[in-house]
């Protein structure tokens, strides 16, 4: 069917599947709580992307059309998956290797329960900006984080709230962040121009941030038995050999994070890198985790490595705490949050096809009036946009695209525009239950999205800082006679 036969779709059309969208998601928060991204979810998602196909059909698209904008979504976050897999394989072998629980055990040592979600933001916040990657420092530090955190009897909730406000600010503010290379892209601004135009909006945010937590902290209850966390270390003692080498695998990561090598393959090497590990360090751990006295120790050894590849580790001991806190990770510990994550982009990529999503954003379009409604616009479309779409990178370009000549009209620097995207975009993602975000954190950390999305503070706060300075107009530059020329 040619595209003369397609009719754009009105502003209805574009509202019913996001409406039929938002009444199926309350009806599975109310029927299911906190199991609803367990499936019921899913299903909200897919039948919300059959509402917009039907949609489409009534404007002139067909299925065929429909079914390739539905692969290339889906397609375009098969990297983000590949990494979500490898991370439940590297929490398999880092158990196994003895990795996490060493950082658990000195973890438990050293960080002071009053202080513990102020050091927890800050030291992923400090890791994040190092090698550039919210994502691998939740699945590695943020991983330990959380097992400290229980370890402690403090609230993994909070702690997974300090773990991404951490994280997230490393990811927006890192010039090794993909997210922080692509939103100067979309907009046309250069790199480090857009990182010191950030830090105006981020500073505070983060800083307020952490003053909450510390706050937190310092306020509530610390008072945790020292015999439980003396037997928890105890625990760890007697299951694994707990030694500086144990670490080596995080070393390898850091350094093939901090000299840019892929995602994908850095996480993997690590996993593989801890089963290794395994091996050497931890004999017993492997033996008592196969228990198969009929095979060679060698055979054992392959085997654990493997399982815990595909299925995590655990560990049976006498406290149910350490053996909560230890049996986990693998591969198909992952497979719910790659089926949630292929049911938004599906959703999404129907939108985005069959020109819905491009209709809902030319009508907030219509909307602005001035510089400052026009940023608090660009912000609410790319949250609502990391909602309908469920992945940030479609938040960050779409918008881009559709406003940057609106900021250029109106003589707005390009890095106004590249700021706003990242102070919406790249902050909400993990806000969201089906984004691929979201997804992640969920999966990664063990804590519902929504169960940490109120103690996110970092991702809470800075929209409304960025919306305050449009308001305000502060530190909201414009280009002169020359550089609207050169932009012309």
């Amino acid at each position: 069917m040619n595209n003369s036969q397609q009719k754009q779709p009105s502003l209805l059309d574009a509202f019913i599947p996001i409406a039929f969208l938002i009444g199926l998601l309350f009806a599975s928060v109310q029927l299911y709580g906190a199991d609803s991204s367990y499936g019921a979810n899913q299903i909200a998602l897919l039948l919300a992307a059959g509402v917009a196909a039907l949609i489409g059909f009534k404007n002139g698209f067909n299925w065929k059309m429909i079914e390739e904008g539905i692969v290339h979504g889906v397609s375009s976050a098969f990297g983000a998956i590949l990494i979500l897999l490898a991370v439940g394989s590297l929490v398999g072998t880092w158990l196994l290797s003895g990795t996490v629980p060493t950082m658990i055990y000195f973890g438990l040592q050293l960080l002071e329960p009053s202080v513990f979600y102020f050091a927890a933001c800050l030291i992923c916040a400090l890791v994040s900006v190092s090698i550039g990657s919210s994502w691998t420092t939740a699945g590695t530090v943020g991983v330990a984080l959380i097992g400290v955190a229980i370890g402690l009897g403090l609230s993994p909730e909070i702690t997974a709230g300090a773990i991404i406000s951490g994280a997230y600010f490393g990811d927006k503010m890192s010039p090794l962040s993909d997210t922080t290379n692509l939103a100067p892209a979309v907009a046309g601004s250069e790199l480090f121009s857009h990182i010191r135009h950030m830090v105006w909006t981020t500073t505070p945010s983060i800083t307020l941030a952490l003053i909450i937590f510390l706050i937190i902290g310092l306020t509530q209850s610390t008072a945790h038995s020292n015999v439980n966390l003396n037997e928890t270390l105890e625990v760890l003692q007697g299951n694994f050999n707990i030694s500086i080498w144990t670490l080596v695998p995080l070393v390898v990561v850091f350094t093939m994070a901090i000299k840019r090598f892929p995602a994908f393959p850095t996480i993997l090497t690590g996993a593989l890198v801890g089963g290794l590990f395994a091996i050497i360090l931890q004999p017993e751990t492997v033996a008592n985790f196969i228990q198969n006295p009929e095979r060679s120790a060698f055979i054992n050894s392959i085997d654990a490595v493997w399982r815990a590849l595909f299925n995590g580790f655990k560990i049976t001991t006498e406290n149910e705490s350490v053996n909560d806190l230890l049996s986990r990770g693998g591969m198909s510990s992952m497979l719910n949050t790659v089926w949630l994550i292929i049911c938004a982009l599906t959703f999404g990529a129907v939108l985005e096809k069959t020109q819905l999503l491009n209709r809902l954003v030319s009508a907030a379009l219509m909307m602005v009036h001035s510089t400052s409604s026009l940023i608090i616009w660009v912000i609410g479309t790319c949250i609502g946009i990391n909602v309908v779409a469920g992945d940030q990178y479609i938040a960050i370009v779409l918008p881009g695209r559709m406003y940057k000549a609106e900021f250029e009209r109106r003589r707005l620097k390009p890095k106004n525009l590249s700021r706003t995207l990242e102070d919406s975009a790249t902050i909400t993602s993990p806000l969201i239950p089906w984004n691929t975000c979201g997804a992640y954190m969920a999966g990664t950390l063990g804590v519902a999205t929504l169960a940490y999305l109120p103690f996110c503070f970092f991702n809470l706060i800075n929209p409304f800082v960025s919306a305050l300075y449009a308001l305000y107009n502060f530190k909201i530059e414009t280009m002169d006679e020359v550089e609207a020329v050169q932009n012309a």
